[in-house]
């Protein structure tokens, strides 16, 4: 299971996190996607030699400054924030669990020479509780949450499925 991309698009689309956690992904056909991508590989090159990509729980974090405590997250824009605040939040909170504490985080929007501190806090932790169950219950369901039309739908690697009409 790739929870933090459940993590993720629970907080962008409840719709996009059932297709994802049930088989349907065209992430792979998504120009957007692999520019985000381009962005987190090339932004920081010199990283992946000083920083560490730690695996926990199913976990991936791709930039872990151990020795400072800090996880580092690079995205494209900010226009979806509130899920990559989610997604650093959870980091911290698998790293907390599993031992690691006073773990801060950073996201990183290199395009707009921007940085946003993450911290968590004990609220944040029965919320992210919360998350997981709902997303348990979400991806379970026989039945695909409905089309909620959000103005992000446009840039969604799922726009053309979600949107296509089919002839009666």
């Amino acid at each position: 299971m790739q929870i933090i991309a459940h993590i993720n698009y629970y907080h962008v689309c409840k719709r996009k996190l059932w297709l994802f956690a049930n088989g349907i992904n065209m992430e792979h056909t998504s120009d957007i996607v692999a520019e985000g991508k381009l962005i987190g590989e090339t932004s920081y090159s010199e990283r992946s030699g000083k920083y560490t990509e730690v695996e926990i729980d199913g976990v991936k974090i791709d930039f872990y400054d151990a020795r400072n405590k800090v996880v580092h997250e690079v995205k494209k824009s900010d226009k979806i924030e509130r899920a990559h605040v989610a997604q650093v939040k959870y980091y911290i909170y698998k790293l907390l669990v599993n031992g690691v504490e006073g773990v801060s985080g950073q996201i990183e929007y290199p395009k707009m020479r921007q940085t946003e501190i993450v911290k968590l806090c004990e609220d944040d932790i029965l919320e992210i509780r919360e998350w997981e169950k709902e997303i348990e219950r979400i991806v379970n369901d026989e039945i695909c949450p409905p089309l909620l039309r959000k103005g992000i739908c446009k840039k969604c690697s799922y726009y053309d499925f979600c949107y296509v009409e089919e002839e009666s």
